[in-house]
């Protein structure tokens, strides 16, 4: 079971995410479609809080793409502006000047353009929601509720919720024919479910999005199992669950969202996560106690599960909750032969060395499950071939991929190395504790250590092409030179530095004697003197007035005038500490001098050798 964690950072990321422009212009019908009316592509229906919104759109995003490819990157960036395939069906928010969707009827079936202006959403004379779209001769249903035993007597109403439902025409307490909560696309709203009813079976789930522009059925999902565990899954083939939460354990999740939720002033008594498990049905929702607040929670594109909350004052959304915490977490996120690294946000993966993307748009658009491809194919062509040229290059610090097999009669190192060679499948290998793993087919979730959600400390073996490897070791000679020269500047640089340090240290040594005789004071009125100076004004210290104090007192005259006492300490190092006491507090000032008579001068007379 994973921890929970607070995301704070990749918020621009997210941002970027969803079209910085409204979804749509359309013109507002109100808040219901009636049998016999119909909604055109610049129609749209608003919710009575004029929250949300209905109607046809298309998704278009500005990418700022890499030049190059993963690990082959010319530096600088490119800006381009991608649309969908087509245009969708759906539920936005209304008032958000950033398009986010929060549910598509037809996120399978875009329609083209050439089917726009013929196309409408209506009721159908049996009572469904249908998207349809006429010629002159022919009408082809592109989408419908498909509710059996409804009723022509019904219409369709987006509530203040976002929900869209199809209700029958009689009191309002009657349950909805259809509602768009039970069909949801990858979010879930305040008040919406995640979860399962125990006595039919129908189940409430959310798939993500294939691509910033491609509303389709992306690679993961989230929904809660038979038994009752929820769960985020990879929707491989076979799939891989990646973060569980155990059966009986959701009021727990519930109880540390609760606690997270206080501990974040951007959702403190707002948010209030529910969860219910009886008989007839587990589910977990949320409900919110500000209505005029957007938040909305939807499995993204890289397979985490996010809490966003609208910034008013940045006018973005921010994720402010994040599960599994390491984006590296969620299986094959960045697809084939890639190494993840949860601390390079947001471009968290990139191509292993020697490989290059498949697609580098899907890339640019969020879909990295594509991964990356050999540049060159490997030296096997069949599965019996021996003597390989391949070569393996190692791959430091990471978690090792998923679906290893187990050699056991490889017992070294180069053993191991061996029988992966021989295997023309084998395209990588690990030997730690005595033990040897090898993999086959494409590596998937490689992943460097980031000590977020990762740890690993293995070395893999990649397989690579003889020519290849020449290609990465020649780039790394290249890059040798100027790892040295860089290194020996360093080097240089730091001994010029030590040396003009001493320089200026040596240099200090004779500033007690030599520095001049004019008015050169130094803090609380000390005036110096240059040694030279003090040797002619005593006459090279001829006449002694006294001793004591690890030094002699000497009487001088300074420009024939003025009487000075100075004290001159014998020896380098000798009674240095009481010296510079004496010179501070004016320890030695003699009667004389108290008397005006003498001037007192204290210094360290000490001569280079």
């Amino acid at each position: 079971m994973a921890p929970l964690h607070v995301v704070l950072a990749g918020l621009v990321f997210f941002s970027s995410l969803h079209t910085a422009a409204p979804c749509s212009t359309a013109t507002a019908t109100g808040d219901t479609l009636a049998a016999g009316r119909a909604l055109a592509a610049g129609d749209k229906l608003v919710s009575r809080n004029g929250k949300f919104a209905l109607g046809f759109f298309r998704i278009r995003q500005s990418i700022a793409a890499a030049a190059g490819t993963a690990g082959n990157s010319t530096g600088g960036t490119t800006t381009t502006v991608s649309s969908s395939p087509g245009w969708y069906l759906g539920i936005w928010f209304n008032k958000i000047p950033v398009c986010t969707t929060v549910w598509i009827a037809n996120r399978e079936r875009p329609i083209a353009e050439s089917e726009l202006n013929t196309t409408q959403l209506r009721i159908s004379t049996d009572g469904n929601l249908v998207i349809v779209s006429s010629n002159t001769t022919t009408e082809s249903k592109l989408w419908s509720t498909e509710v059996v035993n409804s009723t022509d007597s019904v219409s369709a109403l987006l509530n203040s919720t976002g929900n869209l439902a199809l209700l029958p025409e009689t009191p309002s307490n009657v349950a909805p024919l259809w509602q768009s909560f039970d069909y949801p696309t990858d979010v879930g709203l305040p008040t919406a479910k995640i979860g399962r009813n125990k006595l039919t079976g129908f189940n409430r789930s959310f798939v993500s999005k294939k691509s910033l522009i491609e509303p389709g059925f992306g690679s993961y999902s989230i929904d809660v199992g038979i038994d009752g565990a929820m769960r985020l899954t990879s929707r491989s083939s076979p799939p891989v669950v990646y973060w569980p939460w155990p059966a009986g354990r959701l009021a727990e999740l519930v109880q540390a969202l609760d606690g997270l939720m206080d501990s974040d002033p951007r959702t403190k008594g707002l948010l209030k996560p529910t969860f219910k498990d009886d008989d007839e049905e587990v589910y977990f929702s949320y409900t919110i106690t500000d209505d005029s607040a957007s938040v909305f929670v939807p499995i993204d594109i890289s397979g985490q599960l996010k809490l966003n909350v609208w910034s008013k004052a940045k006018e973005s959304w921010e994720t402010v909750y994040a599960q599994p915490s390491d984006f590296c977490t969620a299986h094959g996120v960045c697809g084939p032969f890639t190494v993840c690294n949860g601390n390079s946000a947001p471009l968290f993966c990139d191509c292993l060395e020697t490989f290059s993307r498949k697609s580098p748009r899907d890339w640019d658009l969020g879909d990295r499950t594509g991964g990356c491809a050999r540049n060159t194919p490997l030296d096997c062509s069949n599965r019996s071939k021996t003597g390989s040229t391949d070569v393996f290059h190692p791959v430091s610090r990471v978690k090792l991929p998923f679906n290893a097999q187990r050699i056991e009669d490889a017992t070294t190192p180069s053993n191991c190395a061996g029988a992966c060679l021989n295997d023309c499948s084998c395209t990588a290998y690990s030997y730690s504790n005595s033990k040897c793993s090898v993999w086959h087919g494409e590596l998937l979730d490689v992943s460097l250590d980031d000590g977020i959600g990762i740890t690993g400390q293995d070395v893999l073996y990649l397989r690579l092409a003889a020519r290849d490897f020449q290609s990465l070791e020649k780039k790394k000679k290249k890059q040798k030179p100027g790892a040295i020269v860089a290194a020996t500047a360093s080097i240089v640089s730091f001994g010029l530095m030590v040396l003009i340090l001493l320089v200026v240290v040596w240099r200090n040594r004779f500033k007690w004697f030599d520095v001049p005789l004019h008015d050169t004071r130094g803090s609380g009125g000390i005036i110096a003197f240059r040694y030279i100076d003090l040797v002619r004004a005593t006459k090279n210290f001829s006449e002694r007035l006294g001793g004591g104090g690890f030094g002699s007192v000497f009487k001088g005259v300074l420009n024939e005038s003025t009487t000075i006492a100075a004290k001159r300490l014998d020896g380098a190092r000798q009674g240095e500490k009481q010296f510079r006491a004496e010179v501070t507090t004016g320890y030695l000032c003699m009667s004389t001098c108290q008397m005006g008579l003498l001037m007192p001068i204290y210094f360290r007379a000490m001569q280079p050798s």
